[in-house]
């Protein structure tokens, strides 16, 4: 095992794991930030997404020891008091049903709008195609992120 410094969410945190333990258990386990959630374990589904350096990554598949002193944002740090415009737009919009998927999509539609503040349908599917919802709220997490691009400022 080994001694870790990240930056998490704005703060220097220190975790103890081996070098191959994925960030996201890194987050859950040792950190106990447990927003980001497990879904299948293979990066497929999207459910544990979280910022790397403002790129939406997903946690289950990149090991604590890629992560070095890139800055991690995970849903507990998008915004202080769950205001970001895109969490207000899933609000809005009524997106979540179970909710599980949640976080990651969100992570996700805020990493797309940080690097194009006004997407086009087809680069919301493209940024969107691979987070999986299994309650098939496709149509409302579209909408929300459309709805998103008109509060953001850029």
């Amino acid at each position: 095992m080994a001694t870790y410094q990240l930056q998490i969410n704005g703060k220097s945190v220190s975790a103890e794991a081996d070098a191959d333990t994925p960030l996201l258990w890194v987050l859950r386990d040792n950190l106990r930030l447990v927003g980001t959630k497990y879904g299948c374990g293979i990066a497929q589904c999207g459910a544990c997404t979280v910022h790397l350096n403002g790129t939406a990554v997903r946690s289950c598949s990149l090991p604590i020891s890629a992560v070095g002193n890139k800055k991690v944002t995970t849903i507990e740090g998008l915004s202080e008091k769950g205001d970001h415009p895109v969490q207000q737009a899933w609000s809005e919009v009524d997106v979540a049903q179970c909710g599980y998927c949640q976080a990651g999509q969100i992570m996700t539609a805020a990493a797309l709008l940080n690097k194009k503040s006004k997407p086009t349908d087809q680069d919301i599917e493209m940024a969107m195609n691979g987070n999986i919802c299994r309650c098939g709220t496709y149509h409302r997490i579209h909408e929300a992120v459309v709805l998103a691009s008109t509060k953001i400022s850029k």
